[in-house]
């Protein structure tokens, strides 16, 4: 085996160009054991593999800088950069990490994680570089459906003002998580399939180097002299319009053909972009014919497959997606909106059952703030569903173009709180602190999945003004169904009245807030325990009540301490002059939280029950 040897680009460079294929099906191969061992993003990776091979092998890295868009992709780069070895630990605590991390490995350019900023970071480090007088080689690679987000174009625009030399891998697999949409996929897709381009060239090909003595020198001159041929059958190319140099579509599965374009363009001036077709879950068959459900797996059974359970618990995504589809069938006010991820937001249905409501944008986030934006003031209802660390993208927007003008807008706001796996650029532990500074807006989190559904009927019919639910991964939790007070604006819910000491929950927090209540209980305290709901507007009747006649106040938040639910509370209770009643506050710390399951990442910093209920008796009890 070819890959036993490989653990650094020198050793890859040593193999001969004949061999790489069979190295790549080995990779392959090795990619598929590992991640369906320890779960994590196959589809996308299972498609980069010659692409990634033959990088390493034409570039000269860490010197030469590859910058990789989002960086799921990234698992044969680790493979080839002497991690191998560590891939058992993938996405595990304390282990190798699902992207590309600075701290991990000096052949890590930059830590990535969201979407379409590759290309800017790095036209920045090309001018460092140019500033520096250094003379190395700057590479972006990114998806077609990264080409998707603004940012992109933005950082296109100013590579071509720049004239700075730079190369962009556009890797084409005509997919991001789900199918792309908009008029790039549709540009990319014209590019990819003129059949009269792929048929000229292919011809012309044929009849020159059939041609004895000069037909092969004459089809080498034309193909170096800047794709004549192409020019004069198809000069429309929005890249070049743009002032980029653009070589494809090249087919990046065919490792002597990405080696010779690699080897070509290594001392062009200015940018250039290489148009690379891929598929995406390329050599495993489960994932080719499904690319969608292998694009991010837990651990599966590698003869079988992926196995979808019909009757699996029902998540927080898919009880927002049902009652969604239930009230748009008699509110033809409700539109849906998704920035590329219709079927993991819980949107699939709707998008199938209204289609002239529903609109994937693509992975533009601000846009499709400012987009509902227009909806909501033309008297239609946007409800945008958005993972937590997404919606960070969209700050503006929110604060700008839908609460200033206090535009009846809804944010469904996916995967609140801490996710795991994906680590420190996903965790969902920042919106109540972002969104907590922004006028307007009515912050709502549910204790549980039935909760959701009456918090999404109250944002939809009784309030008229910008509005955001959070709520977490996973199976929605069933804890207090039996306790269900009407939902009032700014009002929280009372689940047990006690004395001296309180516990104020806000959403998903509400999960281990119980087991604290029960704990205590049994020890003899006779705790109040109090269902938040509201973020704002508080519950300031609540919370005069609560100093009146408790010493000790708890609030347990799944976000950051800093500017979060429990400080906005504390900054009431100090408002009300009440000095006998200490208030603290359980969160995390304002820092970046690293990859690891829920439960570790939990005990890890003190936010299990175990730890919450250990402070709350030293603070009580001292």
């Amino acid at each position: 085996m070819y890959l036993e040897k490989v653990n650094y680009p020198e050793d890859l460079k040593k193999l001969d160009l004949k061999k790489l294929p069979i190295l790549s099906d080995e990779i392959r191969k090795f990619l598929i054991n590992a991640v369906s061992e320890t779960g994590g993003h196959l589809s996308s990776n299972l498609g980069v593999v010659e692409l990634t091979v033959a990088l390493h092998y034409c570039f000269n890295c860490p010197k030469d800088k590859i910058v990789w868009d989002v960086g799921h992709q990234s698992y044969t780069h680790k493979i080839l950069t002497g991690r191998k070895n560590e891939f058992s630990t993938l996405r595990k605590k304390d282990g190798l990490s699902g992207f590309p991390r600075i701290g991990e490995s000096e052949y890590d350019t930059f830590s990535t994680g969201h979407s379409s900023t590759s290309i800017a970071v790095a036209l920045g480090i090309a001018k460092a570089r140019d500033l520096k007088r250094q003379n190395y080689n700057v590479l972006a690679v990114i998806g077609d459906g990264a080409m998707t987000g603004g940012l992109a174009y933005e950082a296109l625009n100013n590579a071509c003002k720049s004239n700075t030399k730079m190369v962009i891998i556009l890797n084409d697999n005509q997919m991001s998580i789900s199918p792309n949409v908009g008029a790039m996929s549709q540009y990319l897709s014209n590019l990819r399939t003129t059949q009269k381009y792929l048929n000229a060239k292919n011809d012309i090909q044929h009849k020159l180097n059939s041609m004895p003595v000069i037909g092969k020198p004459i089809y080498n001159f034309l193909d170096k002299t800047k794709n004549t041929v192409k020019h004069t059958i198809m000069p429309n190319n929005v890249f070049e319009a743009l002032g980029i140099r653009y070589i494809g579509p090249v087919d990046g599965h065919d490792i002597t053909q990405l080696v010779h374009v690699f080897n070509r363009i290594k001392n062009l001036k200015g940018p250039v972009l290489i148009h690379v077709m891929t598929k995406k879950g390329k050599g495993y068959k489960p994932a080719e014919i499904n690319p969608s459900v292998y694009h991010g797996v837990s651990k599966f059974d590698k003869e079988i497959g992926v196995v979808q359970n019909s009757v699996s618990p029902k998540t927080y995504s898919k009880i927002l997606g049902e009652k969604l589809l239930l009230m748009a069938a008699y509110n033809k006010k409700i539109c849906a909106i998704t920035a590329a991820m219709p079927e993991s937001t819980g949107l699939g249905q709707f998008a199938k059952t209204y289609p002239d409501r529903f609109f994937d944008v693509g992975i533009a986030e601000e846009y499709a703030v400012t987009f509902s934006s227009g909806l909501a003031v033309s008297g239609y209802i946007p409800v945008f569903a958005v993972y937590s660390t997404f919606l960070q993208r969209a700050y503006d927007q929110i604060l700008h173009d839908v609460c200033l003008s206090n535009l009846h807008t809804v944010f469904c706001i996916d995967r609140a709180g801490i996710v795991g796996s994906d680590g420190e650029t996903h965790q969902g532990i920042y919106d109540i602190s972002f969104l907590l500074s922004i006028p307007n807006l009515v912050i709502l989190a549910p204790k549980n999945g039935k909760e959701l559904e009456e918090m999404f009927e109250f944002a939809v019919n009784k309030l008229n003004c910008p509005v955001a639910i959070r709520y977490p991964r996973g199976t929605a939790s069933e804890v207090l169904n039996n306790i269900n007070t009407p939902i009032e604006l700014g009002k929280s819910e009372v689940i047990y009245n006690g004395t001296d000491i309180a516990i104020i929950a806000f959403g998903a927090m509400m999960d281990i807030a119980i087991g604290v209540y029960n704990d205590l209980k049994a020890k003899g305290y006779a705790p109040t325990l109090v269902n938040a709901r509201f973020a704002y507007p508080m519950d300031l009747d609540c919370i005069k009540d609560l100093v009146e006649s408790h010493k000790y106040i708890f609030t347990l938040e799944d976000n950051i301490l800093s500017g979060g639910f429990g400080e906005h509370f504390t900054m009431e209770v100090v408002k009300t002059g009440k000095k006998d009643c200490s208030v603290f506050n359980f969160a995390f710390p304002n820092a970046y939280i690293e990859q690891g399951s829920r439960e570790q990442l939990f005990e890890k910093y003190g936010m299990d029950k175990e730890h919450i209920l250990e402070k709350i008796l030293q603070r009580i009890e001292s």
